[in-house]
């Protein structure tokens, strides 16, 4: 029988903090993974007890409010709080998301804020997207051509072949998808995951690109692609509305078409 066990570091046994809101009616206890590497210590929940009418509505503005008013080491990403850079992507009551556009109202009970599960961290809501970066950068994300460019001229698409980017373009590379893939949870190594299958499948949808059988070459492999188990996860959490594990499908749709 196989048995799974986390490292000892990595166990939640630190002793938990209380910061309790000074008066206020509408108040909302939101309990956050700590961990800070230098410090020795094992990683704990510490719990703070805001006053929502003295807070902006959204998950990233009460984390705001933590930092500057209450404990100034609480660590986490953010830039643009419009949901476009998927900077503050992170675990809340359970489920992966933007902090920048996730309503508190929409968010039940004890609000429970962890950083994105399966990545190692680095300080308290900050996971390290190292090898995430790496694989993106390994499906060469960026137009490849072997055709000289008209002297002058753009290398123009027709609206219909530009409509097949709608759904692919948009994702901001928040690593909600993949996070929340089991697949990737046991397969990160080799399986690329929802978010990196979804921008490798934007540059074969794309009319302009002329190393489609480069591409797909690549991707042909039993774990690089074919470790997705239509699980649908990654549809179910993206903040932007996506799904790649249609992508997913229609890439493996071309690998069999191009067998016919």
């Amino acid at each position: 029988m196989a048995t799974f066990t986390l490292p000892k570091n990595s166990r939640i046994t630190g002793k938990s903090r209380e910061h309790k809101a000074e008066g206020g009616t509408r108040i909302k206890t939101f309990k956050i993974y700590r961990y800070d590497p230098d410090s020795g210590e094992n990683p704990r929940y510490d719990r703070f007890a805001i006053d929502l009418d003295q807070c902006g509505p959204m998950v990233l503005d009460a984390l705001f409010k933590i930092k500057h008013e209450i404990d100034p080491t609480l660590t986490f990403r953010r830039s643009c709080r419009e949901g476009i850079c998927g900077s503050c992507s992170m675990n809340m009551n359970g489920r992966n998301g933007l902090a920048c556009t996730t309503a508190i109202a929409d968010l039940n009970g004890e609000i429970r804020i962890t950083p994105l599960p399966h990545m190692e961290v680095i300080k308290d809501l900050v996971p390290d997207f190292s090898h995430f970066y790496a694989q993106y950068a390994s499906i060469r994300p960026w137009l490849q051509t072997v055709s000289t460019t008209p002297s002058g001229k753009e290398r123009l698409q027709s609206p219909e072949q530009r409509e097949k980017l709608d759904g692919l373009y948009e994702c901001i590379l928040c690593a909600c998808c993949s996070t929340a893939c089991p697949s990737y949870w046991w397969n990160s190594e080799k399986f690329l995951g929802p978010a990196i299958l979804l921008q490798a499948y934007r540059w074969l949808a794309d009319s302009r690109d002329e190393m489609t059988g480069d591409r797909l070459d690549q991707l042909e492999d039993p774990y690089r692609l074919y470790r997705c188990h239509t699980i649908m996860n990654c549809a179910n959490v993206c903040p932007k509305g996506l799904s790649p594990a249609k992508a997913i499908a229609e890439t493996k749709k071309m690998l069999v078409e191009r067998q016919m």
